[in-house]
């Protein structure tokens, strides 16, 4: 599984990769797999957006929880849909909050790839899923794996932009050195909690953040 995570991130997560608890997780998407279950995305694409992101660019960071568990639409960013694929309510959200913030169409496209190779970091914590089970690996140690990649990006990376939306998410500030990084965090974008996702205008704010720590800013739109 280690060998589809390309870049320099194989560098950067040497130990994680190696450590036991990576093992473990391992082991347990092969012993799924002789039971023929269904795991989404699949093995080439679960390290996806950190092959689309490099670590030494990435500038802002979205964390999702796991991936969606309907064929198809999973492929290893959090939020994204492959090309074919319908949106899900919580990317129709986005793109509604999307066009509130920056007046930018709203996406019949819910492939964030575009947003990836801008160096926007798409993470789930959990990185697998089996089909038809959402959270059913929440307990496999991927979330030590995850853990470990924030804290990697914190402690050696400055000035990046974390957007955390939802008490998951925002559990996570704990990893993140807030005298070096910035965080936006607002409720989660699904149709229950939306009300309180839309209007934080957490991607005008990216871009001005970005401008004043002169980076590039971030091309949000799909279309």
């Amino acid at each position: 599984m280690e060998n589809f995570l390309k870049n320099d991130w194989q560098k950067i997560l040497k130990s994680e990769i190696y450590s036991e608890n990576f093992l473990k997780i391992k082991k347990f998407l092969e012993d799924e797999e002789k039971r023929w279950k269904i795991i989404f995305p699949p093995k080439n694409l679960i390290f996806n957006a950190f092959n689309l992101t490099k670590f030494s660019d990435l500038k802002v960071v979205i964390l999702g929880q796991d991936p969606y568990h309907w064929k198809g639409q999973a492929h290893g960013l959090c939020f994204s849909v492959q090309d074919w694929v319908k949106n899900p309510p919580s990317l129709k959200n986005i793109f509604k909050e999307l066009k509130n913030d920056l007046w930018i169409e709203i996406s019949e496209n819910g492939n964030l790839e575009k947003w990836a190779s801008q160096w926007v970091f798409l993470l789930n914590a959990i990185l697998t899923v089996e089909s038809w089970k959402p959270a059913s690996h929440s307990k496999i140690w991927w979330e030590n794996f995850t853990d470990s990649v924030i804290k990697k990006i914190s402690d050696e990376k400055k000035w990046v932009v974390f957007l955390l939306w939802w008490n998951f998410a925002k559990s996570k500030k704990k990893f993140i050195d807030k005298k070096k990084h910035f965080i936006l965090e607002s409720a989660h974008p699904s149709p229950f909690s939306v009300k309180n996702f839309y209007w934080w205008n957490h991607f005008s704010k990216t871009n001005e953040i970005l401008e004043k720590i002169w980076k590039t800013k971030i091309d949000w739109s799909l279309i």
